[in-house]
């Protein structure tokens, strides 16, 4: 490989926070050569697996008195020290990244004391923005293995992580109680979520500089949900799926004749005993009604209504959130903004996918 006597990443890294110099290989680094540094980069050499030396906007001539960490890692491993040299340098681009949109994977839980099964599982979604702080901190976070480039997708996953993770203490700590209050506080929420999140984003180079709550959206709750999540012990759960079983059983009726008519009564009444007491002991003796004549769950296909928030819109398409979020956000999508939060219509998202 030739010698290189210019080093530099002319081009503008848009949707990449890191790039090596060179693309394949090693590079051979000759002591003299020029290191050109763009405005919004920094440059970092690594070798042999270790971030060296970090160089900021600007010309630089290479010489052992500006590389000194090269220079001695060089001179550790018995080589010696003389023009020429093997190493890769790293692009990292320091500017602020425009606003990203995340969204929750996982539910985050609630509490809802003395309310249905006592948790609430809620979807969250919004933006946020961020800027690398430390280069080498970077490098050394997310590009160690040796690949050529990092780009925003490869690092947002992490950082929206750190995000729901915030989200999810502040609920901990917090617990609102109820969705109306919790709604009430998203400004408080972003604030704390941040201050959260901050150490996580330190950790990894990184700047969290805003965050919004674009809006809170409940999810499907269930005993398996919440057993699954460790929040309903083992005897709560055998409680509530055995709930289930005489619901159940009060809906049979036989198939038309008068004993299977009679069976299927009798169990309806003994079953509505049974849960009224189980649900009483679940709930700390206060019996839950249900209005009378209401019609039973289906158990059919859910239907979505004709306007939706992006937690509906992103389990109707069947992905994340925040992808439904980012697609508002660049127009992909058709979607109303009414304060923070994005309301989609069914059609919308139908022509969609059909266009």
């Amino acid at each position: 490989m030739a010698l290189s006597e210019v080093i530099e990443l002319p081009r503008e890294m848009r949707d990449r926070i890191v790039q090596r110099w060179p693309e394949h290989g090693e590079g051979r680094i000759k002591l003299g050569a020029q290191l050109i540094v763009q405005q919004g980069q920094n440059a970092v050499f690594y070798r042999d697996g270790k971030s060296l030396d970090v160089f900021g906007p600007g010309r630089h001539t290479l010489t052992t008195a500006n590389v000194p960490l090269l220079t001695k890692f060089i001179s550790r491993l018995g080589f010696g020290v003389d023009s020429i040299f093997s190493a890769n340098v790293y692009f990292v681009a320091m500017r602020e990244f425009p606003q990203e949109g995340w969204g929750t994977r996982q539910p985050i839980a609630m509490q809802t004391p003395g309310q249905g099964l006592g948790w609430l599982l809620l979807g969250a979604h919004g933006t946020f923005g961020f800027e690398v702080s430390d280069a080498k901190r970077v490098v050394d976070t997310f590009v160690g293995g040796g690949q050529a480039s990092l780009d925003l997708r490869a690092v947002k996953t992490r950082l929206v992580n750190a995000i729901v993770q915030a989200a999810t203490d502040w609920f901990a700590e917090v617990n609102p109680g109820n969705l109306m209050k919790a709604q009430a506080m998203l400004d408080e929420m972003a604030t704390a979520v941040k201050i959260k999140a901050q150490p996580q984003f330190e950790a990894m180079g990184m700047v969290l500089k805003n965050i919004t709550i674009g809006g809170l959206s409940p999810l499907e709750t269930s005993a398996e949900k919440l057993q699954k999540m460790g929040l309903l012990d083992a005897n709560m759960y055998m409680q509530l799926k055995a709930m289930e079983t005489i619901q159940e059983a009060s809906k049979g009726g036989g198939g038309g004749s008068g004993a299977g008519m009679g069976v299927g009564l009798g169990a309806g009444m003994g079953a509505g005993a049974a849960m009224g007491q189980m649900m009483s002991g679940i709930l700390g003796g206060q019996p839950q009604q249900s209005p009378a004549g209401q019609p039973a769950a289906s158990s059919g296909p859910k239907e979505f209504p004709p306007i939706m928030g992006v937690t509906e819109a992103a389990e109707y398409l069947g992905v994340a959130v925040e992808d439904v979020v980012q697609l508002c956000m660049s127009g992909e999508l058709k979607a109303k903004k009414i304060g923070s939060q994005y309301r989609i219509s069914k059609a919308a998202i139908d022509e969609f996918m059909n266009s």
